[in-house]
């Protein structure tokens, strides 16, 4: 099942996506992709890194001994086909197709085979990041830096999935989540004991290595296999 967010005639509504219609408890919306927000509202976006030992050979990263994370804050996430605007004051815009749990009910202190029941599904993050800022917080968590969609999948096993990215028409990654090194009902856990999740709080788990940057124009397209594609364009920053 796939349950989304969208602008609607009567307003924000949430309910099951079917190829265009989206189906809430009292009524149906025929909807375009356009009309689709993030499919939560997260207090959180807890994002892993260095977590594909492709990445560490491109970044020259050590072998992490337990799961390396950030947070993005609220307002950094924006929605599939929203734009992501270039900002001004960097000069080295990339991005990172990542898959994401998103969180049911509060929850904490989770071992990892409870995890699959406090995950609602999993959804598609582009880890939107200005490399040549200072630390992880200027570098990542800054307004628009997190689109997140398109919709939330249900039924899917996040441990062997395929996943690619496009940029402007050129594969830039291609790998698989069992590549992983820590898994995502791993990493679920480890973040459950430290912090007590929220309902739509989202858990992201990396990127495989990431070669090259954006530029305006550049349209990014993250596929991850059973779950969709999240698609967004870099326009010009104001």
């Amino acid at each position: 099942m796939r349950l989304a967010r969208a602008r609607t005639d009567d307003g924000v509504r949430e309910g099951e996506y079917r190829d265009g219609t989206l189906v809430t408890d009292d009524a149906e919306y025929e909807v375009e992709e356009a009309d689709l927000l993030a499919p939560c509202g997260p207090d959180a976006l807890f994002c892993v890194g260095r977590n594909f030992a492709a990445t560490l050979d491109q970044m020259d990263y050590e072998r992490p001994e337990e799961p390396d994370f950030f947070i993005k804050p609220p307002h950094s996430v924006v929605g599939h086909r929203d734009p992501i605007p270039y900002p001004e004051w960097t000069g080295e815009l990339t991005y990172a197709g990542e898959l994401v749990a998103v969180i049911d009910e509060p929850c904490s202190d989770l071992a990892p085979d409870e995890v699959p029941d406090a995950v609602r599904g999993y959804t598609l993050l582009n880890d939107v990041d200005a490399l040549d800022q200072q630390g992880r917080t200027a570098r990542k968590a800054f307004t628009a830096s997190g689109p997140l969609g398109p919709w939330i999948e249900t039924d899917v096993d996040p441990t062997n999935l395929d996943m690619y990215t496009d940029v402007a028409g050129e594969r830039r990654q291609e790998a698989n989540t069992e590549l992983m090194l820590f898994d995502p009902h791993e990493v679920v856990s480890y973040l459950s004991k430290r912090f007590e999740f929220r309902a739509g709080d989202c858990v992201a788990f990396g990127s495989p290595a990431n070669p090259g940057l954006v530029e305006p124009g550049d349209t990014v397209e993250i596929t991850y296999e059973s779950v969709g594609t999240l698609v967004n364009e870099v326009v010009a920053g104001d």
